[in-house]
């Protein structure tokens, strides 16, 4: 039996039933309240909306997708996962010829920290950042958007 992998294309369109509200308190994670699973696209769609020179973090676009579905929050797991997976589709879709892409450099982590397990790691995602007018900095061994809050704020009013 031959296995083909899927590209990240196909593992970005590959919606597995989703997205599902559920509620917390039946859940391995605990809680209080419901959240939503959310599907690849809809994670895509929104770092899609993150405009040149403006930011946003995962924290930012779970608060968007729960709101949306009516939810107390979105899968901290499932949100991050398919932020990377459309990350990689998007370098996927860069090495194939295409432009326009989604910005996934756009997109932090809690803090403003860089995402190194975005395509091309540290080095990619800053020299991006840098070209679009922001500064990263060091600290210890990881890396942020020095006063990342002031476009993220901006930018998390336009992520709808």
């Amino acid at each position: 039996m031959t296995y083909k992998k899927k590209s990240w294309q196909e593992k970005l369109a590959d919606s597995k039933d989703l997205p599902r509200v559920c509620d917390a308190t039946k859940s391995k994670l605990g809680g209080t309240g419901t959240f939503v699973i959310p599907a690849p696209l809809a994670v895509d769609a929104l770092l899609k909306k993150v405009r040149r020179v403006k930011l946003t973090t995962n924290d930012a676009i779970r608060k968007t997708l729960a709101k949306k579905h009516k939810a107390t929050t979105a899968c901290p797991i499932t949100t991050g996962i398919f932020a990377w997976i459309a990350a990689h589709a998007a370098d996927e879709a860069e090495q194939g010829g295409r432009s326009r892409i989604t910005p996934y450099w756009r997109t932090l982590k809690t803090g403003g920290e860089l995402n190194p397990k975005y395509p091309g790691g540290i080095t990619n995602l800053r020299a991006r950042l840098t070209a679009e007018g922001h500064r990263v900095i060091k600290k210890g061994k990881r890396y942020f958007v020095a006063d990342y809050d002031r476009s993220v704020g901006q930018a998390n009013a336009k992520v709808r």
